[in-house]
């Protein structure tokens, strides 16, 4: 109970601190903003795309931006974030990441989690992980330690990495009406914390 209770804090804390800088970066500098902080956070960088993506829909809605070329500009964030940790996998290996591993703000119980899992599930572990929050952006390691074909990873990150973005935004696109800071916050908060919830359960279930 305590491990769910201290997951949901941190998401909540996650969104209150994300909220108001995404926001106006987002509504500022549009899909140059939208592509930056997507980026950041394929590259194990703690943006939450949990924030990111629900105001990218929103302001799509608004008609501030274009929802098809916010989402686009997410996936080529994902998609250049997700290559920079596959391919410093690749060519740099384990041992030289091991030691630094928090330059890349992942601990190392987690790193060995998602090897483990990667060494089990192979390319069906790419493409899972890219819809489970917080763990998203983490297989890229394994994936490249382990050398995976290139074609494989990028086509299997695409894949699970648009339909998260997809999702995500049209919740915003759909779901969030309302230009009350407070309310849009509350309603994305809400939000996270099922998809932590999910994450809670999915780490839970790989360890």
């Amino acid at each position: 109970m305590m491990y769910y209770l201290g997951i949901i804090s941190t998401g909540m804390s996650l969104v209150g601190n994300s909220y108001a800088i995404i926001s106006e970066l987002v509504k500022h500098y549009g899909y140059i903003a939208i592509f930056t902080l997507m980026l950041l956070e394929g590259s194990s960088i703690p943006v939450p795309s949990e924030v990111i993506l629900p105001l990218t829909g929103l302001f799509a809605r608004q008609g501030l931006l274009n929802i098809y070329l916010g989402v686009f500009a997410a996936l080529l964030g994902s998609i250049g974030g997700l290559a920079i940790d596959y391919y410093i996998g690749y060519f740099i290996g384990k041992d030289v990441v091991y030691k630094h591993l928090q330059a890349f703000h992942i601990t190392k119980e987690s790193l060995d989690s998602f090897d483990r899992w990667f060494e089990r599930n192979g390319i069906a572990a790419v493409f899972i992980s890219r819809l489970i929050p917080a763990l998203r952006t983490v297989m890229s390691f394994p994936a490249g330690f382990a050398k995976m074909p290139q074609k494989k990873f990028f086509a299997y990150s695409i894949a699970g990495s648009l339909i998260w973005d997809s999702v995500l935004a049209a919740y915003g696109y759909y779901a969030l009406s309302s230009t009350n800071a407070v309310i849009l916050m509350a309603s994305i908060g809400i939000f996270a914390l099922v998809l932590y919830a999910i994450y809670a359960a999915a780490k839970k279930y790989m360890k």
